[in-house]
């Protein structure tokens, strides 16, 4: 099996390493060269719909993430919740999500892309719900735990559905669409919350889970998971069964079912691909560099977890993993979860400067999708890391200045500064561009599988900062923030050194050079 799959890798490393070879070749050919610019560049209306479309889902998860700041107070009079049980309901939510995390690859390969985003938005709707009628703790406790599950499938179909559907002069920005609907889903839910009680906000939570269920019957599936190799499979022994019930002979008829299953298979991928790129545009180059690849992974085994610890794998998930362990190991639950209570403990108005962080999030996210195809995934990185580390740093001394008791009123503006730094800074880059790069350097064979890890890792980091958050904040509050600013330092060192650029190439040649096809 091993000698099977290297001489696979080997057969497109050949063909892939000569296109990418005469890439210049192709830009520079007058006829061949603009076919294949504008097949690649040109962003169409259905591109635009389908990424709206697909990026309700992304509101959907900020609404749950923001839901449980506002409706605090309320749930607590209103049910007789005490402070342990509503941190119990507030921190489930990222249980569901991890529990959704674990299935959100193999949903998205059997289902499709769009079957696994409406799954996801059936546990979310179930989940509001639930809450909207609950008359104890643990009906509200059900609700957020499968609205959970949901936002876990979400956080990975959501931006792997862009990736796949964009050009590559505009992947990036458009997926990180999805981080700036997370911001005004977050954003919108607290002011909603401020002006409604908290079952009419579950309520209100419903309706961006409608709009993608409804969005997603005018958007076409993922082209690239039409000719993916589970589908395929999946299409062979799907007729294999059918003609086995028909014909007890019917193994004779295996190959011409199989050949049936794929043709019908690349017929839809082709109407696909073109319904995307417009009518007149010429998709022949794109369309075959994408079967071209597949084809050489389509009988490459999955083994299962330790199958992803490969050498040819182990670089992409090196980089996958370490970006969000650095994502949410950096502090960002303990900012975000906390605002309102770090500004307190440092005398400032907790309103005004939620208010503040909620503007400045949403600006730098905007900033962040217009520079991304401009500058770069790595710059934006650098950026981004090096003011979450200063930010963490200011913070951290601005508290280590109330502990000496020096600079009282220097105190609350260094510590808004801090925050605002900080969280200013983690949504330029390291909010997004994780999801981003998850989304783009796994093959197709493994991106399933990867994908799940990847947000498994994400979510218990998640967790872990956020359940683990007071209990440091009660130790050594500035003790806290240099822990968050040390790991922050170290992630800096981590996208220099690891992270690659992938602006400007197609998911394959991305792929191609992490799995080392190219050679």
């Amino acid at each position: 099996m091993e000698e099977e799959e290297e001489a696979a890798t080997t057969r497109g490393s050949l063909l892939l390493k000569q296109k990418l070879d005469n890439n210049d070749q192709w830009s520079s050919s007058d006829h061949g060269g603009m076919q294949l610019s504008e097949s690649l560049s040109t962003t169409t209306p259905i591109v635009v719909l389908s990424t709206l479309a697909a990026v309700c889902g992304s509101f959907t998860f900020g609404s749950a993430v923001g839901y449980s700041s506002p409706s605090e107070s309320g749930i607590e009079d209103d049910l007789g919740l005490t402070s342990a049980e509503y941190s119990i309901f507030g921190s489930i939510l990222t249980i569901g999500a991890m529990l959704g995390a674990v299935f959100s690859g193999k949903i998205a390969d059997f289902i499709g892309r769009k079957g696994a985003m409406g799954v996801s938005e059936t546990f979310c709707i179930l989940g509001w719900l639930a809450i909207v009628f609950a008359k104890d703790a643990w009906w509200l406790d059900l609700g957020r735990f499968l609205v959970g599950c949901g936002i876990g499938i979400l956080s990975y179909v959501v931006p792997v559905y862009i990736a796949e559907i964009t050009p590559k002069n505009v992947r990036g920005s458009f997926t990180s669409l999805s981080q700036l609907m997370i911001g005004c889903g977050k954003a919108l839910t607290f002011l909603i919350g401020s002006l409604v009680n908290w079952r009419t906000l579950a309520l209100i939570g419903i309706i961006p889970c409608l709009a993608h269920l409804l969005g997603l019957f005018f958007i076409p599936e993922s082209p690239r998971w039409l000719v993916s190799p589970v589908q395929c499979i999946l299409d062979f022994f799907f007729k294999l069964a059918f003609t086995w019930c028909i014909n007890q002979e019917g193994s004779k008829f295996c190959l011409f079912f199989f050949f049936l299953a794929k043709c019908g298979r690349l017929e839809e991928f082709e109407v696909r691909l073109q319904f995307l790129r417009g009518e007149n545009a010429d998709i022949s180059q794109e369309a075959a560099d994408i079967i071209e690849y597949t084809e050489n992974f389509r009988w490459i085994s999955e083994d299962g977890v330790l199958h992803l610890f490969q050498g040819k794998y182990a670089y992409s998930i090196i980089v996958a993993v370490g970006l969000m362990a650095f994502q949410e190991f950096g502090g960002l639950n303990g900012f975000a979860f906390y605002t309102s209570s770090i500004f307190e403990s440092a005398g400032f108005s907790s309103k005004i400067g939620t208010i503040l962080a909620a503007v400045v999030q949403i600006l730098m996210t905007t900033l962040g999708v217009l520079l991304i195809d401009k500058c770069g995934r790595r710059p934006l990185l650098m950026i981004s890391a090096t003011g979450a580390c200063l930010g963490c740093v200011l913070t951290g001394f601005s508290f280590f200045l109330q502990d000496l008791q020096r600079g009282k009123e220097l105190i609350p503006i260094l510590v808004l500064i801090g925050v605002l730094v900080y969280l200013g800074s983690f949504e330029l880059g390291m909010g997004g561009i994780p999801w981003i790069i998850m989304s783009e350097i796994f093959p197709i064979n493994i991106k399933g599988l990867a994908g799940s890890l990847v947000t498994l890792v994400s979510w218990t980091g998640s967790w872990v900062v956020s359940y683990t958050f007071n209990y440091l904040f009660e130790w050594s509050s500035a003790g806290t923030f240099f822990i968050f600013a040390v790991i922050c330092g170290v992630g800096i060192l981590f996208i220099g050194k690891i992270v690659p650029e992938t602006k400007g190439r197609t998911l394959e040649e991305i792929q191609a050079s992490f799995t080392h096809i190219q050679q």
